[in-house]
């Protein structure tokens, strides 16, 4: 395809790219777009950074002044030491953490089932798992504390442990199906290859798929990260003791006797960790979304 052709085929064409208005002041666009994105995108966290290190004088007197008149640096340990933050991000890491090792688990065995085992009832259960997605959350928030409060059968409650957290987490329809779609790409010769050889259900899923479905396992392990460590409602309602609170809970309720200086600086490293994971991660969420969008033909 030649260049003529692939600007024709642009929202300007090429004859419009000759016009001298189109030609200087098109770049002068993108420029000006690149800036307000980067703006939209890093605005926030560098305003979140200047009022943590900021008097509380100067965030209610200029909350959106560029630099502040006094800085105070020793608000930010004064925030991990004076506010406890580090045990609400200690919290708020081990339930992520916990969260994505109990979604990874029943998503991809779930996936495995649907996508490679193939059973009979395998349709029917993908179609009710599709279904769930059409519900919205707020139907199923009573009868899912219910549940937690009152395990059926076991008669166990759940609430104040992690465990009521992972597990309604870990039934991720979406999740499930985004990797059985991936798990539906992988080309069926690769596994008739390996059953030949002998390899069993539990062989044939932890040494052929998992290593080769690697981008969306990444993919889907960061989302559920980044998802559990901003998740305020459900952590709110089962996890009443302050001790076990992540730090989307711990804030507002610290808020009542923290000043606001303490608070932004709480708040700037809330959010600093997952968008360091993100940016650390981002080639790997990149490629794996992009991977699990083809389809093998």
């Amino acid at each position: 395809m030649n260049s003529d052709t692939s600007w024709e085929r642009g929202i300007i064409s090429f004859a419009d790219r000759k016009v001298s208005v189109v030609r200087y002041g098109l770049p002068a666009i993108q420029v000006l777009l690149f800036i307000g994105v980067v703006i939209a995108g890093v605005g926030p966290l560098l305003w979140l950074l200047k009022s943590g290190v900021s008097t509380s004088q100067d965030i209610l007197r200029g909350p959106m002044q560029l630099w502040p008149s006094g800085i105070q640096p020793q608000n930010i340990p004064d925030a991990w030491n004076r506010v406890q933050i580090g045990a609400y991000l200690g919290n708020t890491a081990f339930i992520a953490i916990g969260s994505m090792i109990s979604t990874l688990f029943v998503c991809t065995t779930g996936a495995f089932v649907l996508s490679i085992l193939r059973p009979k009832w395998g349709p029917v259960l993908t179609g009710a798992v599709l279904a769930t997605l059409f519900l919205p959350g707020v139907i199923s928030l009573v009868p899912l504390y219910m549940t937690v409060l009152k395990m059926p059968v076991l008669g166990v409650s759940l609430q104040n442990t992690f465990w009521a957290v992972w597990l309604p987490s870990a039934a991720s329809a979406f999740n499930l199906l985004v990797i059985k779609r991936y798990f539906d790409s992988i080309p069926r010769e690769l596994i008739e290859a390996a059953r030949i050889d002998g390899a069993s259900n539990i062989r044939l899923f932890t040494a052929l798929i998992l290593p080769l479905s690697k981008p969306i396992v990444g993919v889907v392990a960061l989302l559920t990260v980044i998802g559990s460590w901003k998740d305020y409602l459900w952590p709110l309602l089962v996890l009443p003791d302050p001790r076990l609170q992540p730090i989307s809970v711990a804030l507002p309720r610290v808020a009542k006797t923290t000043e606001i200086s303490l608070q932004m600086s709480a708040l700037f490293l809330a959010v600093l960790i997952p968008v360091v994971l993100f940016l650390v991660f981002q080639k790997q969420f990149l490629r794996g979304v992009g991977m699990a969008g083809g389809i093998k033909e």
